[in-house]
């Protein structure tokens, strides 16, 4: 899948500094990379938006968000000083927003773990009850 901005969006100058992806916005600001685009909304920074189209019953493809440098770390600044309002669940440096990131990921491993101990037990009684047949 090309990873192209929309065809609205303007072509970067070649002088331009690239664009920031969302894994360095989301070190930057210190935000849950799900939360960047409402918080560069009210920061009101730059963002290109591509992907996400259609695919009709099969729902839509991912979408991806690439990030004005510079209005990216005016906006840090402005985060780190508080100037902008974000609940502390988005946030990575806060005991809530750490307990959301990380709480979905032991929740995940923790299912994932249970359904092989289910398979494997099932596996093990069906070679039990064929031995003992």
């Amino acid at each position: 899948m090309p990873r192209t901005p929309d065809s609205g969006t303007p072509e970067p100058d070649r002088d331009e500094e690239p664009w920031l992806g969302s894994d360095k916005v989301s070190e930057l600001w210190q935000v849950r990379e799900h939360w960047l685009p409402s918080v560069a909304a009210l920061a009101d920074v730059r963002v290109r938006k591509y992907g996400g189209e259609s695919r009709g019953t099969w729902g839509a493809a991912l979408t991806f968000y690439d990030y004005h440098p510079g209005d990216a770390r005016r906006a840090a600044l402005a985060i780190s000083e508080g100037r902008v309002d974000i609940p502390s669940v988005w946030r990575l440096n806060t005991p809530g927003g750490r307990l959301a990131e990380y709480g979905g990921l032991f929740a995940f491993r923790l299912g994932c773990l249970i359904v092989l101990a289910l398979v494997l037990s099932s596996i093990w009684m069906l070679v039990h009850e064929l031995a003992s047949s």
